[in-house]
């Protein structure tokens, strides 16, 4: 069990993480589960392994966008560490996999104790909040093939895996966009040999090529993670 997967936890000093880690339940993530709506109390803390996380922003008709993702280098219910016990965000199961959960009592319990801890997740919740800023300026500022490009890169680091499943659908209400945009997008990627697409399967074959039609968001994210949290 102290073998965390989970970057923030894996980090800290054994002692503190054997104390987290003694609190925490090993679940599995399901695709497409919702676990937290903005405005609702903050029940869990989710430290996910090698699952990921969607987070996203939606207007009062239910329309939604991608404005962050969260994978092993991170966490969900980040607003506890400001002492804020409501959810901001809409948060989506996007990838599969095991995570860590905690009840945000006994996460509350754990910050207060941990001065380790407590470094690391401010750290984190400034990295989460670049990424956030970052999204938004992307969505309106870059063309849907770069930002596909990053959504798949971003996507390929937290499944850990060359291939995984996602469909167009999905792809147009993550990115905002229309589903022809995702359709011709991902054409494009595909006929550069970048990606290969086929009834909602995605293998990405070419990573540097791929890195090289991102928007400039993914590496300026890439970056701010390690240099804030190494």
């Amino acid at each position: 069990m102290a073998n965390a997967e989970n970057q923030l936890i894996a980090r800290l000093p054994r002692k503190d993480r054997l104390s987290i880690l003694s609190v925490c339940e090993p679940i599995e993530l399901v695709l497409a589960k919702v676990l937290c709506e903005p405005g609702e109390p903050t029940r869990h803390v989710y430290f996910p392994k090698d699952g990921f996380i969607s987070l996203v922003a939606r207007t009062d008709g239910g329309a939604g966008v991608e404005v962050g993702m969260v994978g092993r280098e991170g966490m969900l219910g980040a607003q506890l560490v400001l002492g804020v016990t409501t959810a901001p965000l809409h948060g989506l199961v996007q990838g599969a996999g095991a995570a860590w959960r905690i009840t945000a009592r006994d996460f509350r319990k754990e910050l207060l104790r941990s001065a380790p801890l407590q470094r690391s997740l401010h750290r984190y919740v400034y990295v989460l909040m670049a990424q956030l800023a970052s999204s938004a300026a992307c969505l309106r500022f870059h063309q849907v093939g770069p930002r596909l490009a990053r959504w798949l890169l971003m996507s390929q680091d937290r499944a850990h895996a060359d291939h995984f499943h996602v469909t167009h659908e999905f792809l147009a209400y993550m990115l905002g966009v229309r589903r022809v945009g995702i359709t011709t997008a991902a054409s494009a990627l595909q006929r550069g040999g970048l990606i290969e697409y086929h009834r909602g399967e995605v293998s990405v074959l070419d990573r540097h090529g791929l890195e090289e039609a991102a928007c400039s968001c993914y590496a300026a994210d890439s970056k701010g993670y390690a240099d804030i949290l190494g």
